[in-house]
């Protein structure tokens, strides 16, 4: 039987907050896809422009596609607030 080298989370993840994972999938509803949207919130976070709780891969442990920092998209929360305004300051494309 493998055994998992994982470590717990160690900080406890408020009920306020989403993981970048669960953010990005509720941002895929505005046009853009799931990892489009992983993508932007992971770049978003790199540049200050959004704050996170960001717990980073090894690039040895990545499976599927990677995102910037190498954040790890289900152990990398935000507050649902710091999403909120985020989403409110970001340009709007004109519409078709």
């Amino acid at each position: 039987m493998e055994t998992s080298t994982r470590e717990p989370r160690t900080t406890p993840v408020p009920a306020s907050a989403l993981s970048l994972h669960d953010a990005a999938l509720a941002m895929a509803g505005i046009g853009l896809s799931a990892h489009d949207a992983a993508r932007a919130l992971a770049q978003a976070i790199e540049h200050g422009e959004l704050h996170a709780n960001v717990k980073r891969w090894a690039s040895e442990q990545w499976e599927g596609h990677q995102l910037p920092g190498n954040i790890n998209p289900q152990e990398t929360f935000i507050e649902r607030c710091d999403l909120e305004a985020w989403l409110a300051a970001r340009p709007r494309a004109p519409d078709a």
